[in-house]
């Protein structure tokens, strides 16, 4: 590892970050609880759609027993608009083990967080670095774009595993929190001044069409039911403008996900 190359790129990281860092809410606002909810609504989702729906939801809903205490309905509704709704369930699924496991705390060990609904080893390890400073190494699109921009400039297909090292080197164990919005600040700025450094990875896919798409099927379902009540499959067409062949996936997607129940042919928000 060139300690030089290592130094060079921490000092432009925080340059950049001194200079032109970004402030969110949930930044300014570090509980437990608020990083744990903003990391899985940032999730496939631009940060800036993010900030409205993370603060109506943190008033709704400031702690864990909180949103348990809610109904699926409710919390899909404040939901509506950012998509991926599993990530809705998720959150409500993690609200109820999180009450009634730990007390209402988040974890402050990522190995006690991967049990939780949707949570991966990134969720996991971001969540304890942002909530409690906890010096996790890990990787997203941003800090991907860092890497590749500062240290493979000629290099096409890299690899997460050629970056993780260089990251466990470059990380500030004394304040990994700031580091990380730092190298993720700096990651985002460069996708505006120059190709996008992520297109040069390995593990980079473009984003499939949502017109006309199962994603966008589903979402018109799931807003029919959330916002008109259970219905059968006939009022589910009159509401989507579906025909019924077009929605017999999106409503066993959503069953398979614990997000919406039959009975007797009806369907509805499952509590």
């Amino acid at each position: 590892m060139d300690q030089a190359a290592l130094e060079a790129f921490k000092e432009a990281v925080y340059a950049h970050y001194a200079a032109a860092g970004r402030v969110f809410p949930w930044r300014e606002h570090t509980s437990p609880w608020g990083v744990l909810v903003s990391e899985f609504m940032l999730q496939q989702t631009q940060t800036e759609r993010v900030i409205p729906y993370w603060k109506r939801w943190m008033t709704l809903w400031p702690t864990p027993e909180a949103l348990h205490k809610a109904s699926l309905a409710e919390a899909l509704r404040e939901w509506g608009g950012l998509g991926y709704n599993r990530r809705c369930r998720y959150v409500k699924e993690c609200a109820r083990i999180i009450t009634g496991k730990y007390g209402g705390q988040v974890p402050e060990n990522p190995e006690k967080l991967l049990p939780l609904p949707g949570i991966g080893r990134y969720t996991a390890n971001a969540v304890t670095c942002f909530a409690y400073n906890y010096p996790s190494v890990f990787i997203e699109t941003n800090i991907r774009s860092a890497a590749i921009h500062f240290f493979f400039a000629d290099r096409d297909a890299v690899k997460d595993t050629e970056i993780i090292p260089i990251l466990d080197a470059a990380l500030d164990r004394e304040n990994p929190r700031n580091w990380y919005w730092a190298l993720m600040d700096y990651g985002a700025a460069l996708k505006k001044l120059t190709a996008n450094p992520n297109r040069r990875s390995a593990h980079y896919t473009k984003q499939s069409r949502f017109e006309g798409s199962f994603r966008q099927r589903r979402g018109a379902v799931l807003r029919a039911l959330v916002s008109q009540g259970p219905a059968p499959v006939e009022e589910l067409c009159v509401r989507t403008g579906m025909k019924p062949e077009d929605l017999y996936e999106p409503l066993k997607s959503l069953e398979k996900e614990s997000i919406v129940a039959e009975e007797e042919g009806v369907y509805k928000i499952k509590e």
